[in-house]
């Protein structure tokens, strides 16, 4: 039987407006975002992708709260967000363990920070641990894991503060592609199963296809939200899911969009 993702009808992360500039008023201004509206349901896994330098991480820095916009709003079920908050969880791509922590204490690292019991802690832990594939190396320290390990411990570590929404900058970027494929699937089969909400950036097109339900594509600097593309293939999804006719009509969507856009920087001198 096929899973299918939870939607409502009132979405989970509202931005409206979003405008971010950079040293404001200086010679070296920077409009790194302009006016990004959007809205992502709970339940959906939203990847945005675009040419380098557009702004991403940028815009899911400013959705997590850890940089503030310069004009414009946004909303977690309805509440405006001021800072970072528990109900969103940031993963990076360079794995951001503390070295000096084992698995087992990088993953209650937020769980303690929030005041929870150690029986609490102990089971969501373990839990999660288990979800992502490391039981057995939760004495271990981040210099004895490969990179794919260490990414499986700050996944593991952003879904176990149970945010509503999980914000995941470029997480595989520094993985090999064996890996990084093998990652896809672990965290789609988590999402799915936890039904969570994840935004995800991503340079890949394979990697935002596979794993999305649907597609911000931005423009060159000042970024935008120029458009959006539903992916509407079921889950769970597999490796094989790549070869579908439908998903190669996606991929070449993107990759004209993207395309478009890197001419773009071209003939602006930023490339």
């Amino acid at each position: 039987m096929t899973e299918t993702l939870i939607k409502t009808k009132t979405p989970i992360l509202k931005f409206d407006s979003l405008n971010v500039i950079y040293n404001e008023g200086q010679s070296n201004q920077v409009h790194a975002l302009k006016n990004v509206s959007g809205q992502i349901d709970e339940g959906e896994f939203i990847s945005i992708i675009g040419p380098s330098g557009c702004g991403k991480s940028t815009l899911l820095h400013t959705l997590d709260g850890l940089l503030k916009p310069t004009s414009g709003s946004i909303f977690v079920n309805g509440s405006p967000v001021h800072g970072p908050d528990k109900d969103r969880a940031m993963v990076f791509q360079d794995f951001a363990l503390m070295p000096w922590q084992t698995v087992y204490q990088n993953v209650a690292f937020g769980l303690r920070m929030g005041g929870k019991k150690e029986r609490e802690i102990r089971e969501k832990v373990m839990h999660y641990i288990k979800l992502v594939g490391l039981e057995g190396f939760e004495q271990k320290y981040p210099h004895q894991l490969s990179g794919g390990m260490k990414q499986r411990v700050g996944i593991a570590r952003g879904f176990a503060v149970e945010p509503k929404v999980l914000l995941m900058d470029e997480p595989f970027s520094a993985i090999d592609e064996q890996t990084r494929e093998i990652m896809q699937e672990e965290v789609l089969k988590i999402m799915v199963h936890e039904k969570k909400t994840v935004v995800f950036i991503t340079h890949s097109i394979d990697e935002a296809i596979f794993l999305s339900s649907r597609i911000f594509l931005m423009s060159v600097r000042p970024g935008q939200i120029v458009e959006e593309v539903k992916i509407d293939i079921p889950y769970p999804r597999t490796l094989e899911t790549k070869a579908m006719p439908k998903y190669q009509e996606y991929k070449q969507i993107i990759w004209d969009h993207l395309k478009g856009e890197v001419r773009r920087q071209y003939k602006k001198g930023e490339a």
